[in-house]
């Protein structure tokens, strides 16, 4: 019997949805309290995750609940790097 490999999955913070990690975007806020959008889903700092959806990226951002989670001021360009990422065309700088 081949056993089936565990799929990770992650809840969106928005939906409150377990989603595979796949289907998600990681927002990350590192030490120097930088927040920023992490393609990759594996730089250091405290993680959160939003489904590839475009109304998920408008709730989240009518209801700040990026600034409750990472409890700091979430800039506005944070939610066109994350619009980006769903459209295919986020670049990290």
């Amino acid at each position: 019997m081949v056993k089936k490999k565990k799929v990770p999955e992650r809840k969106c913070i928005v939906t409150n949805e377990m989603r595979p990690k796949k289907e998600l975007i990681r927002v990350v806020r590192n030490k120097e309290g930088e927040v920023f959008v992490d393609p990759s889903g594996k730089k250091n700092g405290r993680g959160a995750y939003l489904s590839k959806d475009k109304e998920v990226i408008d709730q989240a951002k009518q209801t700040n609940v990026l600034n409750r989670t990472f409890n700091t001021e979430i800039d506005e360009s944070l939610y066109e790097d994350l619009l980006q990422v769903i459209e295919g065309t986020y670049h990290e700088s």
